[in-house]
């Protein structure tokens, strides 16, 4: 729906407050309660129209640094934080191989180069995940239903009220640091659903220095993309 000249994608739950963020892509969502009325989101969006228009400002210069990335020599490709280079080689290799910190492609299969890196992300992310999930799931006290890795749009992960907790295969991308505090962070979700204080405090309790990792993907998410 489109309220005081802005685009909004609405998502009702069972939840008490209403929340508007901007998504990855430049989107505006609001999750709201199921009850509340079209009116009574409209005067919700217009007292917060500044706030939104101020924060979508912020998006378009951070994604002014977006990278997108072409599979030939060269060309460097984010792992952990890291950005390592890009070989195409004519050895008879079988998708995308990383060894010695250097990516592998045979130059005749190039063309499938976004497909072959999403399948290296997400096959390391799934490997990476257990022990770490493992960590704060022990520290927190909770414990997800199902773990997935898949391609989530917009979010870097996502927790339902299933208990079902969902990772972008980006994930990859970011400094071990980093996907630590997205695993703590959606497995605080399974304690408090919303981003209320008591929530920021059991991500605290685990990430003390939670909001550098906020910062870290804020200023470098965009380049995190094929």
């Amino acid at each position: 729906m489109n309220i005081a000249g802005i685009d909004i994608n609405i998502h009702r739950s069972k939840r008490k407050t209403v929340s508007i963020f901007i998504e990855r892509d430049g989107s505006v969502s609001a999750r709201v309660p199921q009850e509340l009325t079209e009116q009574e989101l409209e005067k919700v969006v217009k007292a917060k129209s500044y706030h939104i228009y101020k924060h979508r400002a912020e998006w378009e210069l951070l994604n002014a640094r977006q990278i997108k990335r072409e599979y030939v020599s060269g060309q460097s490709f984010l792992y952990l934080g890291r950005n390592y280079r890009l070989k195409l080689v004519d050895e008879n290799i079988k998708g995308l191989v990383f060894k010695n910190n250097r990516f592998y492609l045979n130059h005749n299969t190039s063309e499938n180069g976004e497909e072959y890196f999403k399948q290296f992300y997400k096959k390391k992310l799934e490997q990476k995940l257990p022990p770490i999930i493992k960590q704060y799931a022990t520290s927190l006290g909770v414990q997800p239903n199902k773990v997935g890795v898949m391609e989530l749009q917009h979010r870097w992960a996502s927790c339902s009220e299933k208990r079902n907790i969902n990772f972008h295969w980006k994930c990859a991308m970011a400094p071990i640091d980093v996907l630590h505090y997205i695993v703590a962070h959606e497995l605080a979700h399974l304690i408090h659903l919303n981003h209320t204080p008591a929530f920021w405090n059991e991500v605290d309790k685990v990430i003390p220095s939670y909001q550098k990792k906020q910062e870290w993907l804020k200023y470098n998410g965009s380049g995190m993309s094929l």
